[in-house]
């Protein structure tokens, strides 16, 4: 009877490290149909949903983060820490995988550190240019780290890391030849520039206020808006653009691609996968960094971007008085526009997830072989 191979695939808490976590598995299925993989995400939080949705099975551990602020729920965190220790390490025992991948979240700590006390060889991948304090401590114990930013050997024992970039979803990146229908679709005008505003699946506070204030000046420069705004500001927006052509509010854009396709300038915050989908697509972009993100990484990640002229900074604390003023700006400013989209082009990796996956694979089998 031939050896199965087996990987657990851990973590989640946003479609940041979810979706590409589903990007790996899919190419370890797309290597060997028959791999048994399993992920492990936290408990209430989206990979719950989302994970199975794409077809495969998943395990909650009851985990939460640390607030930020003085709250009560802090005082709870050691037990559930160490009871997801304890559940982690009995969901290894039992499914017995060759390897546990790390993509960052809450559930991927417990899991990673329990795989690797039980002789379980361990990857991370990790997406920033900054890394979290999670990831650095378990970094000692790994057997590969993956990453998603070059020039990461400072963080991490360089023995150990490998530049593969960052998963990206090829169904939301596929815009070649797609404009004019991204344009029908949406019921954009031709012959104006579009901004596209994402603040991520739940939408982002600043950004939302900024471009609810600016809807004169974005109609004075005869410039179009694509905003998905989350679905708590959903109604406040569509109230706000019944009487404003040209500003067009979204919960959720479902078709990115048609989105990315559409637009000539993105407003975005910094997480990692969608400064990895903006270089795929090549659009110049202005990022909000999300100024309460672990270890600031947002910030890291944009300033990784602006050191290589792809990307332009607003601060989240000035967004409302400077972020539609310079969306403008640049949108009608073609050489910069120029200059953006050719150096963000610079940093695409359409096969990170092909990369990860194979790696991940021949270390299963290895192994494998080596009992």
């Amino acid at each position: 009877m031939k050896a199965e191979v087996k990987v657990i695939i851990s973590g989640g808490g946003t479609g940041g490290h979810i979706f590409p976590a589903i990007a790996i598995a899919n190419g370890l299925r797309s290597i060997d149909p028959q791999i048994k993989l399993l992920f492990v995400g936290a408990n209430g939080r989206m990979e719950m949903e989302k994970v199975p949705a794409a077809g495969f099975d998943i395990v909650g551990l009851d985990i939460s983060g640390i607030k930020r602020s003085l709250s009560l729920s802090n005082l709870a965190f050691p037990f559930k820490l160490m009871a997801s220790l304890l559940k982690a390490a009995r969901i290894v025992k039992r499914f017995k995988p060759q390897v546990a991948v790390g993509v960052g979240g809450y559930a991927s700590g417990p899991l990673l550190w329990a795989a690797s006390r039980l002789g379980i060889s361990t990857v991370i991948q990790e997406q920033n240019s900054y890394p979290g304090i999670t990831n650095k401590l378990l970094a000692g114990k790994a057997q590969l780290i993956c990453t998603g930013y070059d020039n990461m050997e400072k963080y991490f024992p360089s023995n150990k890391t490998v530049f593969t970039g960052n998963p990206v979803r090829k169904e939301m990146v596929d815009i070649a030849g797609k404009r004019e229908e991204a344009f029908r679709f949406f019921g954009l005008e031709n012959n104006k520039p579009v901004v596209l505003v994402i603040g991520g699946s739940q939408g982002a506070r600043s950004i939302n206020h900024a471009i609810m204030k600016g809807f004169a000046k974005f109609k004075e420069s005869n410039i179009q808006v694509l905003w998905q705004c989350g679905k708590q500001f959903h109604p406040e927006a569509l109230q706000a653009t019944s009487t404003t052509n040209g500003i067009h509010a979204f919960d959720f854009i479902a078709r990115m691609d048609l989105a990315y396709a559409a637009a000539d300038l993105v407003v975005s915050r910094a997480g990692a996968s969608t400064v990895s989908e903006l270089c795929v697509v090549g659009k110049p972009a202005i990022m909000v960094p999300l100024p309460t993100a672990a270890e600031d990484h947002q910030t890291h990640n944009c300033l990784s971007m602006v050191s290589k002229k792809a990307a332009i900074l607003v601060k989240d604390s000035d967004a409302a008085m400077q972020l539609v003023d310079k969306a403008i700006e640049v949108v009608t400013n073609r050489d910069l526009m120029h200059e953006l989209a050719t150096n963000m082009s610079k940093g695409a990796v359409t096969d990170a997830a092909d990369k990860i996956a194979r790696k991940v694979y021949d270390m299963a089998l290895e192994k494998l072989n080596s009992k």
